[in-house]
């Protein structure tokens, strides 16, 4: 197939191995992976927020980079639930906002091709076992985009079960919000700490290595009160751990996702 990469702002910014990650790891399983220079942001921030009308611009520059690589492309992928799930629920919203029926239609056509990393190998690749090694001990947090709106339920864990030398645990109240939410945790940052502290403890108590999640933003947070507090859980990306084989292992960087090494 041939898969076009959309990296999403942050990954972009903030974690650019996962973005790497997700490009070998589908180009080890045969297909070709292309780049389109001219993207930039999804609007997912906006939208959250309820700046419809400051989306729209986003929307459009999104829908007028992607749209007319459709014919020439076989899905393209995002490693971000929230980002996808702006793509295919939110675009068509902000579209509807401003009455723009033809941007509608036209956004509607890139979210019929739009996929999240877990969605697209196991429901359009049909594959949950990547040859990846992972030889540590894994809890996974489903990021409340994925797990509310994308509805990606159990695809993650598949994946994740099928590496060889992992040990996939328990989350305690795996399905509670981190309290990132972007601006959320801006605008009510004493209410999103006592949510993310809540969140890593609960990553201490299931004994795991890493916090494994499919947004790098969740992961941001998450390792930066694991980081803050000496804890030793570390933060990755699902991309990295199935891009991640016994010739070529994940190895950490000095700072990830903000957590320092």
């Amino acid at each position: 197939m041939r898969i076009s990469l959309m990296t999403t702002c942050l990954v972009d910014v903030m974690a650019p191995d996962v973005a790497a990650s997700t490009v070998r790891l589908l180009e080890r399983l045969g297909h070709e992976v292309v780049y389109d220079p001219r993207q930039t942001c999804c609007g997912q921030m906006h939208t959250n927020t309820g700046y419809y009308r400051e989306a729209a611009p986003v929307v459009r520059s999104f829908v007028d980079t992607f749209e007319p690589q459709l014919d020439r492309i076989d899905a393209i992928v995002m490693p971000s639930g929230s980002c996808a799930g702006c793509v295919r629920e939110q675009h068509a919203l902000v579209a509807r906002h401003e009455d723009d029926a033809e941007l509608e239609e036209r956004a509607g056509h890139v979210a019929a091709k739009t996929y999240e990393l877990s969605e697209l190998l196991v429901d359009v690749l049909k594959v949950t076992d990547v040859g990846a090694y992972f030889p540590h001990t894994v809890t996974y947090h489903p990021t409340c985009h994925s797990m509310r709106v994308l509805k990606v339920g159990p695809r993650p864990l598949k994946l994740l079960r099928a590496v060889e030398g992992i040990e996939v645990v328990n989350l305690p109240s795996s399905d509670t919000c981190c309290g990132f939410g972007g601006t959320f945790s801006v605008k009510n940052d004493a209410t999103s700490d006592a949510m993310v502290t809540d969140k890593a403890a609960n990553v201490v108590a299931s004994g795991a290595d890493y916090v494994v999640a499919g947004d790098a933003s969740c992961l941001m947070n998450i390792g930066g009160k694991l980081s803050r507090t000496g804890a030793r859980p570390r933060p990755i990306h699902l991309a990295q751990i199935l891009a991640s084989t016994k010739e070529e292992p994940f190895v950490p960087s000095d700072v990830m996702m903000g957590r320092a090494s």
